[in-house]
């Protein structure tokens, strides 16, 4: 079966090469190591990312249990009366969602999808951007969003993406969406990713977000055979970026999630925002300088 991500289920070609799943992730593991593949969650998809974007009913299906876990982390992170700006994408939404409870928020969105969910919440404030609908996601792009983000500035971003590599950053298959992300990122102090474990080692076409610029991600935690997902958070650590893994060991896609580790996130990697209180991380991947930087190594060799 290929799913609507591209990927190829293991037992699909275990079923087509007349042989056990055993044997297939083995000749998996074999091909990504030689750069022929991608392993994904349970399956494979060829090497790189670097194809169209999958639409908003074909996402909104993937990894529901993860974005649940990561938007009920990140809403954390939001407190009352603050501004801030939040991107287009599935994860996104399921973050506003949570934010319609904070009082005296004011979110600057390009995406209908978050202006909708925030729609008829009490005492929060939506400014939607200008610019050109891009059905496929339901956002607004173009020169007239970009601009209308000029001289703006808030305390926040909340931005997803395809695919997040300590590399390369954050990045998209679309140049518009890519764009306004990064005008999105220009008006505010902190950055923070949110982006489930099938995201982490994937590139794709435009960077919206260099690693440099990341101060938060936002992530679930990824399955125990996923090596490349925690080498990934181990090489962004290294690099600064402040990590909360939530708790989502339920179902993948399963509409029951257990609730994520609600510890507050860390600190701003860079200066802080008057107004707003630095958050602290106990979730042992905030600060790579402590010894509890050990938990994506544990994730490793998991």
């Amino acid at each position: 079966m290929v799913r609507a991500n591209g990927a190829v289920s293991l037992r699909e070609l275990a079923r087509v090469v007349q042989t056990s799943e055993v044997t297939v992730r083995r000749d998996v593991r074999a091909l990504e190591a030689e750069g022929l593949l991608d392993r994904r969650h349970g399956g494979a998809v060829l090497p790189g990312g670097f194809t169209r974007e999958s639409g908003f009913p074909q996402k909104s299906h993937l990894a529901t249990a993860e974005k649940t876990a990561i938007a009920d982390l990140a809403a954390g992170l939001v407190e009352e009366g603050e501004a801030i700006v939040v991107g287009a994408g599935t994860t996104t939404q399921e973050l506003a969602r949570r934010l319609a409870r904070v009082p005296g928020l004011t979110v600057v969105t390009n995406s209908l999808l978050v202006a909708q969910a925030l729609a008829h919440a009490n005492r929060v404030e939506v400014v939607m951007t200008g610019g050109t609908l891009r059905g496929s996601n339901y956002a607004l792009v173009g020169s007239g969003a970009e601009q209308s983000l000029q001289g703006l500035r808030v305390s926040k971003a909340f931005l997803s993406g395809s695919g997040l590599t300590a590399e390369r950053g954050l990045s998209t298959s679309n140049m518009l969406s890519a764009s306004v992300d990064r005008a999105l990122v220009q008006a505010a102090a902190e950055v923070v990713v949110l982006a489930d474990h099938t995201k982490l080692g994937t590139d794709t076409m435009f960077q919206t977000v260099p690693t440099d610029l990341i101060t938060r991600l936002v992530t679930d935690e990824p399955p125990g055979h996923d090596d490349r997902a925690a080498t990934e958070l181990q090489a962004l650590a290294d690099q600064g970026v402040q990590i909360a893994v939530a708790g989502a060991t339920g179902n993948p896609g399963g509409d029951q999630v257990p609730a994520g580790r609600r510890a507050p996130l860390p600190g701003p990697r860079r200066g802080h925002v008057p107004g707003t209180s630095p958050l602290r991380s106990t979730t042992g991947l905030g600060d790579p300088t402590t010894p509890d930087r050990g938990r994506v190594a544990d994730l490793r060799r998991r």
